[in-house]
Order: C-alpha cells, then sequence, then structure tokens
C-alpha cells in the first residue's frame, strides 16, 4: 500500500519506562539500532497496526503498556537511493509514520523478541529519551526528531525531569533545509530547468 506520492505508510513506537528512557532495539543480524516499527495493513487503523507490531516485535501485549499520545498526522522520510527498488510495479521512495509514546505498565521481563518466525530485532536496552535521534542510521535522524520533538511535551508529563531537552547537537536534524528528513513530500517543479548559466569570474 503505496500512496500517490510513493510512500508507504508505517507506524512508529517509542515505548517509555516511568523514569523518561526509552526502549532501544538492535536489527537482526545487522549493526543498525532503532525504534519498533512497520508497515500498516490495508484493513488496519494506525493505532491496531500499532498494537499489532508492538506484540510481533516485543511481544508485549496492549495490557503491558499506557498509550499517552501521537504525533498528529504523518511524518515522512526517504529511503536513500540504494534501498529504493526502482523494478516495482509501484515506485516506494520512504515511509510516512504516525508515531505512538507508550508508556511501559507491566514488567520488562514480558519483553519477548521471539514471537514471530523472523524476529525483527535479537537484543534490546534502555537509554536516554534523546539518545535515538543522534544513533539512528542516518536517513531516520530528521523524523526521529520531529516524533520525539512532538512527544517529549506527553513523555514530561509522565517522566518530568527525566526527558530533558532535545541536546543541541541533535536539534540540527531536524532544522529547515536539513536533508535527514521532512514532514511533507517535496513538491516536484514543473518549470523547465533550462537558461543561461552564470559563472562568477574573479
Amino acid at each position: 500500500m503505496i500512496d500517490p506520492d510513493g510512500y508507504r505508510p508505517n507506524v512508529g513506537i517509542v515505548l517509555m519506562r516511568q523514569d523518561g528512557q526509552v526502549f532501544w532495539a538492535r536489527r537482526v543480524r545487522r549493526d543498525g539500532w532503532q525504534f519498533p516499527q512497520g508497515g500498516m495493513n490495508s484493513d488496519e487503523t494506525p493505532v491496531e497496526a500499532m498494537y499489532r507490531e508492538l506484540q510481533e516485535e516485543t511481544g508485549l501485549l496492549p495490557v503491558h503498556v499506557e498509550l499517552l499520545g501521537a504525533t498528529p498526522g504523518w511524518l515522512r522520510y526517504r529511503l536513500p537511493s540504494r534501498a529504493i527498488r526502482r523494478g516495482e510495479k509501484q515506485l516506494c521512495i520512504g515511509q510516512k509514520q504516525v508515531w505512538f509514546l507508550l508508556r511501559l505498565v507491566g514488567d520488562e521481563s514480558y519483553v519477548q523478541l521471539d514471537q514471530t518466525d523472523t524476529p525483527e530485532f535479537d537484543h534490546w536496552r534502555w537509554v536516554d529519551f534523546w539518545y535515538p535521534v543522534e544513533h539512528v542510521v542516518m536517513f531516520k535522524r530528521g523524523v526521529y526528531a520531529r516524533a520525539l520533538r512532538h512527544l517529549a511535551p506527553l513523555a514530561r508529563v509522565t517522566a518530568g525531569g527525566g526527558v530533558g531537552t532535545m541536546p543541541e547537537r541533535a536539534q540540527e536534524a531536524w532544522l529547515p533545509g536539513n536533508s535527514a528528513g521532512h514532514e511533507r513530500p517535496r513538491k516536484r517543479s514543473r518549470k523547465p530547468r533550462f537558461g543561461p548559466r552564470v559563472f562568477s569570474v574573479e
């Protein structure tokens, strides 16, 4: 299911402890770490997809978490060129996501990464709330910064000082003009790219 702009609907999950630290997991057979996320089925709402992905990737059930809130509307990121499969019938250039903030209310022993035949993760740990912005793969840093920035006020209601403010280095990932991620698809210019070239001579 890909929209006319080439983005696949997806949900992302920020699972938080009472102290403000968040669930951070390593992908199977890869060195990359990320939040749980996954694509939506055509017959699912974002909330339904979120709970399904939560169980598939972490083993947690709705009874183990409290839903604190979600990002308003879609947040988008583009895939790097090497990850775009150009031979497919529908070209997918990236993901559009709704991000959810959950608080763990059950014991963390309920986290089980092997709930499917093809687990997404093989290891996990708790990290500071803003840590993922600087440590996720580069092309996702912009959308991570935007998602956590939207969700931080909700997180502070629960965790208070455990969340803090976005570090200065992480802020660069969501500033306008940064190529790491963006919220809206870029409009394609319809103007022809022809005309005189201007050269500067020193």
